[in-house]
């Protein structure tokens, strides 16, 4: 939870949205993946706070945000309305940076909002809606038929990106903290299988695209990264050898500089 003096909060849609706000110059906005929270981001935010001013927040259902209780529907819409509220209060365009289900919905927001983004860098986003039937041929069920609060879902979804024995390689704590968030984490990962936003549409996205990924990711993973580098007209892609889906936790050295040189190279520019 964020505790600090720098959090900040907002009310979108009778939820609060709680925030991390450091640093001045050029806003970038880092959104962490399912599961986690804004904590995930910590050290590049510090990094980052030296030269601009940086927001991470905690979406809905984490950290310092509202919680969301268990067997209440959610849909990743209501994680994107908070995120542009967010991007409302910055009043200028902000660089955007997400792993996974935040990848995803930095994305949706350079769609809803275009004005209030700047740059994107996005490790490996959860944009099933680029992905065809057989792309998926061999790969989990990750919303599959358990329920979202139970041990069988959340080894089968922690496994399913991670490899056979994920969950269970987990310490006690961090398989607790899953527990605490498992239907939220459930509702994301339901809303984005039936996400149906087109290649055609990604492609309208202008903004510099930094695209990220592992070479030990999933297979249908690596193939929504290929459609995006395909149809995105100002992307860049860059794979890192021998890391998986967490790379941005497990190879955080080697990812948060790879996003810095993005930054780097986009800051200041009109």
């Amino acid at each position: 939870m964020m505790t600090d003096t720098a959090t900040k909060t907002l009310e979108a849609d009778g939820q609060t949205l709680a925030y991390r706000d450091v640093g001045t110059g050029e806003p970038v906005v880092l959104v962490h993946s399912g599961g986690f929270s804004g904590r995930q981001w910590r050290k590049l935010g510090d990094t980052l706070a030296t030269t601009h001013r940086t927001v991470i927040p905690d979406l809905l259902g984490y950290g310092g945000s509202s919680e969301w209780p268990a067997g209440t529907p959610f849909h990743f819409r209501q994680d994107l309305a908070a995120l542009e509220a967010l991007a409302a209060r910055l009043e200028q365009p902000a660089h955007f940076v997400g792993h996974s289900y935040g990848g995803f919905l930095a994305m949706q927001l350079a769609l809803s909002r275009p004005q209030a983004v700047k740059s994107l860098a996005v490790f490996e986003p959860v944009a099933f809606g680029v992905l065809e039937a057989s792309d998926w041929e061999g790969s989990p069920d990750l919303p599959s038929t358990f329920e979202g609060t139970g041990e069988a879902w959340l080894s089968a979804f922690v496994s399913g990106w991670n490899g056979p024995g994920a969950w269970d390689a987990l310490n006690a704590e961090t398989q607790q903290s899953f527990r605490k968030v498992g239907w939220k984490v459930y509702q994301e990962v339901a809303s984005l299988a039936s996400d149906k936003t087109t290649r055609e549409t990604y492609a309208t996205i202008a903004v510099p695209t930094l695209l990220l990924g592992g070479e030990r990711t999933p297979t249908f993973e690596r193939r929504v990264l290929d459609s995006l580098a395909r149809v995105l007209p100002r992307a860049e892609l860059q794979v890192f050898p021998g890391v998986g889906h967490m790379g941005p936790i497990t190879h955080a050295r080697e990812v948060n500089a790879a996003i810095l040189r993005h930054l780097q190279a986009w800051s200041g520019r009109a």
